[in-house]
């Protein structure tokens, strides 16, 4: 404990929010490379774009011989190549065929949600209005799908610039990881502005992403300090940090324990300090992005009760039970390799919380959770631009 802290006879209360990281889409693509990594410890693996948005991931990779490229051009002809987990367009795939290429596509399965509903509407003659970061990953490959009949909408701005021929014959789609205000935002916008514009069957910003960006809107008021685990390339850290703040709580996006700052502990005492029987303390929400992995958030549970004091709490605010299924031509690669895949496909669960990792085990763990569904098995998107079986949440 710094001497400030001890001055003050400071702790840290941690409130772990449940769900958070990784998800099962993301789950679902790291044990891609890592068992296409395992499978060909001979060849060289490339990785088309970091296979999720989180500097620690991408850098466990690498560190075991992945080679990420950003252009296919970069992947020797005949080559093993993954997709990442935020989908590519026809173009892509159709260049991998073209370059002899063993494709293997761990785009999240709700991605591959959004890209089936785009070339669904363009074919029956739609306008498409994308709502999303036009420069995002996502982005780019969805509207490679349709690249004719959609428009990328980034703000309620954008709207007076579209070129909207038939306002009967028009559908919005979102990008899966946006914040739900956002989002909420530029839709009533668009609505507004063409009131015959349809909507997707059910919305296209993923369970994951909801249910983490409402914990952290739940949860929020109740702390003095709100940090997020994260990187800033990740879209939906990005956007949990922002539902902190607009409620009113000051928060950080961080990528490790080592972006952890005294400073924002000592800004509270200015504010006032919440008080407990153990005496004064700082109440901090801790969750992360879907792309973030768990033992990040341990070493900040350790850092911050090793220097400060303090207890765990874990709320739990919905429970989520969602199961995705290896892609094909992994499957098809196991077993060439004489491995059978195991048939329950990735499930994530709620990490279990030990005093060795974690510096200490929860004072509480609340009830009354929703649950997310029942267990439902979806597939990826192949990269001969079929699409699987498959629904969403």
């Amino acid at each position: 404990m710094g001497p400030w802290a001890r001055r003050l006879r400071l702790g840290v209360r941690i409130i772990l929010t449940n769900p958070r990281g990784f998800c099962a889409g993301v789950q679902m693509a790291v044990d891609v490379v890592d068992r296409v990594l395992d499978l060909y410890s001979d060849r060289r693996i490339y990785v088309y774009h970091e296979i999720v948005h989180n500097r620690h991931v991408v850098e466990r990779f690498r560190q075991r011989g992945a080679v990420f490229v950003e252009s296919l051009d970069d992947v020797p002809e005949g080559s093993l190549v993954v997709f990442s987990a935020h989908g590519v367009s026809p173009q892509i795939r159709a260049q991998a065929r073209a370059r002899g290429l063993i494709a293997i596509d761990a785009t999240c399965p709700l991605v591959t949600k959004v890209h089936s509903e785009a070339i669904r509407y363009a074919r029956a003659g739609y306008q498409i209005l994308l709502v999303g970061h036009e420069d995002h990953q996502e982005v780019v490959g969805t509207r490679g799908e349709a690249p004719g009949a959609i428009q990328v909408v980034e703000s309620p701005e954008d709207i007076a610039n579209l070129k909207i021929s038939d306002p009967s014959r028009l559908v919005y789609l979102t990008q899966t990881t946006l914040s739900t205000d956002d989002a909420a935002v530029i839709i009533a916008a668009l609505k507004a502005a063409f009131p015959l514009i349809k909507e997707p069957p059910s919305s296209d910003i993923c369970y994951a992403t909801t249910n983490r960006q409402h914990a952290v809107r739940k949860l929020a008021p109740e702390c003095d300090l709100v940090l997020v685990v994260g990187s800033q390339n990740s879209s939906n850290s990005v956007r949990l940090t922002e539902i902190a703040r607009n409620v009113g709580t000051p928060a950080y996006l961080i990528d490790d324990a080592g972006g952890l700052r005294e400073e924002w502990f000592r800004k509270k005492v200015a504010f006032g300090i919440r008080h407990s029987a153990s005496g004064e303390e700082v109440a901090v929400l801790l969750t992360a992005g879907a792309s973030a992995p768990e033992d990040l958030v341990a070493e900040i549970c350790r850092r911050l009760l090793e220097k400060h004091g303090g207890t765990i709490e874990q709320r739990e605010v919905f429970e989520e039970d969602i199961e995705f299924a290896l892609p094909v031509t992994l499957k098809r690669l196991m077993r060439e390799k004489g491995i059978e895949p195991d048939p329950r496909g990735i499930r994530v669960g709620a990490p279990v919380i030990t005093r060795e990792l974690y510096g200490a085990v929860p004072l509480t763990v609340e009830g009354g959770s929703s649950r997310i569904g029942q267990t439902r098995r979806l597939h990826s998107q192949e990269p001969n631009g079929g699409h699987s079986e498959g629904r969403g949440p």
